[in-house]
């Protein structure tokens, strides 16, 4: 604090000013009794000095000085002891910790220049489907803009990866072939679309064709049952839903974690909490649901609109309710869990 450094065993003074201790200017001297030094916030504490008292409160005559106002003394008063931070030994950031601004300022603050982090993955993304385009172009009647990618480059700009949009491959063999080839070089490629059981769903097949191995294929989760997953040489493949909330939820159940994992995170999954639900809750079917939601004041809401074609629930949900499998028929107030949405 802007003040002046005394000694406690002086009692309520008056002082002497002997000289001045500014932030990278220490005073050198010797604090005699009932002498003080002028100190300003971000200064070193003379080694004899064991309270500060703050400017408001001192009368000033000449160079001597003495309590203006009532202060009680106390030792340490306004003064921040060596090692209240953190002392030589102490672990700042374990291992797999994400390098928050506060983790960085923390490992600047203990003199290190540079940090050994994990990996950064790179990430190509494939969006397949005739009926596609690119937003912002004219469309025909057979055509919708292509949102998926955008949205999962959206998803994955707070994480330390890197992510090329690789375009939109028709539904043909040879052109998905072609992009799945351009994709070769990446740590993960993410198809979307094309991943159910159509004449026109070919994205399984090109990936075989290219030499993938494809390890599951459906997972028991609404919305965003056809995905699958696999390897293409050292790449991991994940094949995304085409309908915009089920490649949103699988994105955020399988390939966010994944990144992180690939970063170095020691924990890559989003966070289960729980919350009362403000409306009640049919019972549940064989697949775990995870309902687009809001919370308002301590409490969740799920959109009455759930289909998966549709964007406007993702655009104002904040979290996802999840519905365990079978789950039983939950009345207002109940609590749910869930996970919040922060991307």
């Amino acid at each position: 604090m802007d003040g002046y450094a005394v000694r406690y065993a002086d009692g309520a003074g008056p002082w002497r000013v002997i000289g001045e201790s500014a932030a990278g200017a220490a005073f050198r001297g010797m604090l005699a009794p009932q002498t003080a030094v002028r100190i300003f916030t971000g200064a070193h504490v003379p080694s004899e000095a064991d309270t500060v008292i703050i400017q408001e409160n001192i009368a000033i005559t000449g160079d001597d000085i003495a309590l203006s106002r009532q202060d009680p003394m106390e030792p340490l008063k306004n003064i921040r002891k060596a090692g209240s931070d953190f002392v030589t030994g102490d672990i700042l950031i374990t291992k797999g910790t994400k390098l928050t601004a506060g983790a960085i300022a923390a490992a600047a603050m203990a003199g290190h220049a540079k940090l050994r982090v994990g990996g950064r993955p790179t990430i190509s993304i494939i969006s397949s489907g005739n009926e596609l385009a690119p937003p912002g172009e004219a469309l025909t009647d057979e055509q919708i803009p292509a949102s998926n990618s955008i949205m999962l480059c959206a998803m994955l700009s707070s994480l330390p990866a890197d992510a090329r949009d690789l375009g939109i491959a028709r539904d043909d063999i040879a052109a998905l072939t072609a992009k799945i080839s351009e994709a070769k070089a990446s740590d993960i490629i993410v198809t979307i679309g094309g991943a159910s059981v159509g004449d026109h769903d070919l994205v399984q097949a090109a990936l075989t064709q290219a030499g993938a191995q494809i390890d599951f294929w459906r997972i028991a989760i609404r919305p965003g049952k056809p995905m699958m997953a696999g390897t293409l040489g050292h790449s991991i493949v994940l094949g995304l839903p085409g309908n915009p909330g089920s490649a949103f939820v699988t994105a955020f159940l399988f390939l966010l974690p994944l990144v992180r994992h690939l970063a170095g995170a020691a924990d890559c999954w989003p966070m289960l909490r729980e919350m009362p639900c403000g409306h009640d809750l049919p019972a549940g079917g064989s697949r775990a649901e995870y309902l687009r939601a809001r919370v308002r004041n301590g409490i969740l809401f799920a959109f009455n609109r759930q289909d998966s074609g549709m964007t406007l629930p993702l655009a104002a949900a904040n979290a996802l309710i999840l519905r365990p499998p079978y789950a039983a028929k939950i009345s207002a107030g109940s609590s749910v869990p869930y996970l919040p949405i922060d991307i």
